[in-house]
């Protein structure tokens, strides 16, 4: 339990997402401030610092976990170095909203897993902020409410105007599909069994190597069929949409229709141009409950299970796109922890 006013925090990573997320603590959040900024550019991180009043700038984590004003961290860093961290925060028994992936393959998030358990308790909400987007949120709630009957099939559509410089065919799956894993898990309370990835023939957009777009065929444990169009050079802007075929309905989110203008012969609404303006109030609601959420001396939100759960999802995906065919999730048994 956090006895003062104010959440001391830790950002470890000051790239894109934790600069935007040091900007969200100090202007929207409240109840917590940025007490430290951690990144390797040491002076990257005194410059972001510098903007921050009483924020201190480290380019070594165990040093910044261990500062006195730090009451938690929030993990922005690369994936690859997330395990390190997560272990150093347990050391120090540090409350952590880790950006996702929770790490970059199975075994690894499996080691935070069982590092965790050691604990006795969860410390770790792992950042799938798609479950605090109000559309997510609204279409979860008729599904748990059962008016529709049983979900049967889920239609995913996820589509980014470009990818960046150096974006794999692999990271696809590992980058942008792991949210659809996450969020069909969540809204179904099933887990992914199996996945099988499709290829069309490759974009004239896509850049030279990148397999773009592709469809993605999940199978789940309560016999849900959901598939998931992916395509990261669609140019137009940045698009997401889930629909639910359910027994005795269905229900679509993502249409965005919140204007729609006719003028000069022609009707037609705006596109978001990335994620970060998609689900700006989704990063915010996520960041204030887990702020929240800490101050009470709890965990809620997406666990280690889930990010563990992804990872292995997606070691599975990556297998489908090389090998060309049905791949099965490896999945070791839950512990008590998270069920």
């Amino acid at each position: 339990m956090i006895h003062h006013d104010s959440l001391g925090v830790a950002v470890i990573g000051a790239g894109r997402m934790g600069a935007d997320h040091v900007r969200r603590i100090s202007e929207v959040t409240s109840g917590a401030h940025v007490a430290a900024i951690v990144d390797l550019d040491a002076d990257r991180a005194k410059a972001i610092a510098a903007g921050v009043e009483g924020c201190a700038a480290f380019d070594d984590v165990a040093e910044a976990m261990a500062s006195p004003a730090v009451d938690a961290v929030l993990l922005a860093s690369p994936g690859v170095a997330h395990e390190a961290a997560l272990l150093t925060a347990f050391d120090h028994d540090l409350p952590v909203l880790c950006e996702k992936p929770l790490t970059p393959d199975a075994a690894s998030a499996l080691r935070v897993l069982k590092a965790e358990q050691r604990l006795g308790h969860r410390r770790v909400q792992v950042g799938f902020m798609r479950r605090y987007d109000h559309e997510y949120l609204k279409l979860k709630s008729l599904l748990d409410s059962g008016e529709l009957g049983r979900p049967l099939m889920m239609h995913n559509r996820h589509r980014n105007p470009s990818s960046p410089p150096d974006f794999t065919t692999a990271m696809l799956i590992n980058d942008s599909v792991t949210h659809e894993m996450d969020i069909i898990r969540w809204l179904l309370g099933q887990e992914i069994t199996s996945v099988t990835v499709m290829r069309p023939t490759s974009s004239g957009n896509a850049p030279q190597g990148l397999a773009d777009p592709q469809f993605v065929v999940f199978e789940t444990d309560g016999g849900v069929l959901a598939d998931v169009e992916i395509y990261v050079n669609a140019r137009y802007g940045y698009q997401v949409q889930a629909e639910a075929v359910c027994e005795n309905g269905t229900a679509r989110i993502g249409d965005r229709h919140d204007m729609l203008v006719t003028s000069r012969g022609r009707w037609g609404g705006t596109v978001t141009p990335g994620f970060v303006e998609r689900f700006e109030e989704a990063y915010d609601r996520e960041v204030q409950a887990w702020v929240d959420a800490t101050r009470r001396g709890e965990v809620t939100g997406p666990s280690a299970w889930d990010g563990y759960a992804v990872a292995a999802v997606c070691e599975a995906g990556v297998r489908a796109q090389t090998e060309d065919r049905r791949i099965a999730v490896e999945l070791a048994d839950r512990p008590a922890l998270y069920r």
